[in-house]
């Protein structure tokens, strides 16, 4: 009588189902370029698409016949649809998940910009300054998660910087003073969060909602009772100055993008690479990811679990309270009810797409940046997509890219675990 060895059943395993996700992405995709090669090359003139590599219809150009380049790039939407769907480049399936996203979008210009022209140093300046906000953001909300502390209240931190930099800076009549104040109103919701959700052990999301709810209802009376009857004492705050490097603000198309802009720009960029080092390389890195993955481990070797928890807390709220201040410091000259519209939740959706990484969110604000911009420029064009289909773009965008590009994306272990020691 045979028998089977425990190495013989370990070496056993189950087949692989054949509904992969790479396989489900890859049905998607080719769905995706049927609908760019049939409808948007039937829809699209024979006309040129021109990719101006300036800010206006001046200048140089990429050109091409619109119906030509949206049955082209639909073709190769399918084509990267196909390859996924068959199974084959495993290794390469986020490549082509991206290259097939990119050719899709590159289809729907092609239609849309035939016979009008799309300035691209506009399109990529609008991308990034849109994107500012939602960076600082997800920033903020990478530095609670990753040290086991969800953070919802980053709406709220957005409202209560923006209010703070308006209100701050038209009383001392000085941009800066406005940031810093914005950092503050920033740490303000910040701090709440850490007490209810660290000391009292409160449900984090639900601390979190509370909180943007407690900053719209105080920033709204107060825009009510203070700002709207007085708003040249209260609600003019300065701007932002631009500055201009000189010689790398004419470097082609990036030159103008990343070289003359305001501060808040490059201390955004600055924190993308800080605090992806610190997380990496740093003992602060290694102890708040320890801390996030394992705090009774980290307690251990003698990790103060909880002091680690809200001093990364309260930094999130600082770099969430900058990125309120560009509501009011740059994008616009004074503060108004609800200006930010939901912007915490994309920068939270940017964390969640970008795998609780700095370069990730980096790159998934980006994306909702460019989905925004691209909003207002097809509705410039007056574009025959419905103005309600263009308005909801962003947020369209949003959802389908935490539902359906990410898959599977891990958290860290102890996200929003209260830790309780032992």
């Amino acid at each position: 009588m045979s028998t089977t060895t425990v190495q013989e059943l370990t070496a056993v395993t189950a087949p692989e189902p054949f509904w992969t996700r790479q396989r489900r992405l890859g049905v998607a995709l080719t769905l995706l370029g049927v609908l760019a090669a049939a409808v948007f090359g039937a829809l699209a003139p024979g006309e040129t698409a021109r990719f101006t590599l300036s800010d206006n219809a001046e200048g140089a150009a990429i050109s091409i016949n619109g119906q030509l380049g949206a049955v082209l790039f639909g073709l190769l939407t399918l084509a990267a649809g196909g390859v996924l769907l068959a199974g084959l480049a495993k290794r390469w399936s986020t490549l082509l998940l991206g290259l097939g996203v990119l050719t899709f979008v590159l289809s729907f210009l092609c239609w849309q910009v035939a016979g009008q022209f799309m300035p691209l140093v506009d399109i990529l300046s609008g991308t990034v300054q849109l994107a500012l906000p939602l960076i600082l953001g997800a920033l903020a909300g990478v530095l609670g998660e990753r040290s086991g502390v969800v953070n919802v209240a980053i709406e709220g931190q957005f409202l209560m910087g923006a209010f703070a930099g308006a209100l701050v800076g038209t009383m001392a009549g000085s941009v800066w003073a406005g940031l810093i104040s914005a950092a503050v109103g920033g740490v303000i919701i910040a701090a709440i969060l850490a007490v209810l959700s660290i000391r009292y052990l409160v449900d984090q999301t639900v601390v979190g909602i509370v909180l943007n709810l407690f900053a719209l209802g105080i920033t709204g009376f107060l825009y009510e009772r203070l700002m709207q009857p007085d708003a040249e004492h209260y609600n003019a705050p300065p701007q932002m100055p631009t500055w201009k490097v000189p010689g790398l603000s004419d470097i082609p198309v990036l030159g103008p993008v990343l070289f003359n802009a305001t501060g808040l720009l490059w201390l955004a960029l600055a924190l993308v690479l800080i605090i992806h080092f610190g997380l990496n390389r740093t003992r602060w890195g290694l102890r708040t990811r320890a801390v996030g993955e394992h705090p009774t481990a980290a307690d251990t070797v003698g990790i103060r679990v909880r002091g680690l928890r809200y001093l990364n807390v309260l930094l999130g709220g600082i770099v969430a309270g900058l990125g309120g201040a560009y509501f009011t410091l740059v994008a616009t000259g004074s503060f108004t009810k609800n200006m930010t519209a939901g912007a915490g939740f994309i920068a939270l959706a940017a964390l969640i797409f970008g795998r609780y990484s700095p370069f990730g969110a980096f790159a998934a604000a980006l994306f909702f940046g460019f989905a925004q911009k691209l909003a207002f420029y097809l509705s410039a064009i007056n574009s025959p997509v419905p103005s309600q289909f263009l308005s909801m773009l962003p947020y369209l965008a949003t959802i389908v890219a935490v539902a359906g590009l990410v898959g599977r994306v891990r958290a860290p272990a102890a996200d929003g675990i209260p830790y309780v020691k032992g």
